[in-house]
């Protein structure tokens, strides 16, 4: 199964080219995005809150419904390959002031950005190696989220 994620993550920006249509809600579970005034979005406080809003929390280009890039759906199909579903996500290609904002915040360049418990984690490649050395999982099982992938290692030594 990580082959398939280690080709989204190959992707890139390429996956996004030729795509119509705006990205759908901002967040999993609600449409939740950045709140504030205009210009606010991206100050450090309004990040800081994001980022502390939920034990999850990723910043991505498009949603996790409709990713509008290679990077940004890898890290969908990661957290869903640990069935993990309960996040928010943030999109930064509907708010300039976020995107430059949250590389600010990080210090670190590029999108998506992944946070847990108020801590950042890091982009796709990041996450992608934490889910295959089986980092995520012990990263998840420290915020009370039990991966899926535990289960399907269960079924199959069943087999």
């Amino acid at each position: 199964m990580s082959g398939a994620v280690r080709a989204a993550c190959r992707l890139g920006a390429a996956a996004a080219r030729g795509r119509a249509g705006r990205p759908l809600s901002q967040a999993v579970g609600d449409g939740g995005g950045a709140e504030g005034g205009s210009g606010s979005s991206g100050s450090r406080e309004a990040v800081e809150r994001l980022v502390r809003e939920h034990p999850v929390v990723v910043f991505m280009k498009g949603s996790p419904a409709q990713p509008l890039c290679g990077f940004s759906n890898a890290v969908v199909q990661i957290l869903r390959l640990h069935g993990v579903e309960d996040y928010r996500a943030h999109d930064v290609l509907q708010d300039p002031d976020l995107r430059q904002g949250i590389k600010n915040y990080s210090n670190w360049p590029t999108i998506p950005q992944v946070y847990l418990n108020g801590e950042f984690v890091g982009g796709c490649d990041i996450l992608l190696q934490m889910h295959q050395n089986g980092d995520l999982v012990e990263e998840l099982k420290k915020l009370g989220i039990r991966s899926a992938l535990l289960d399907a290692e269960k079924d199959q030594d069943k087999k």
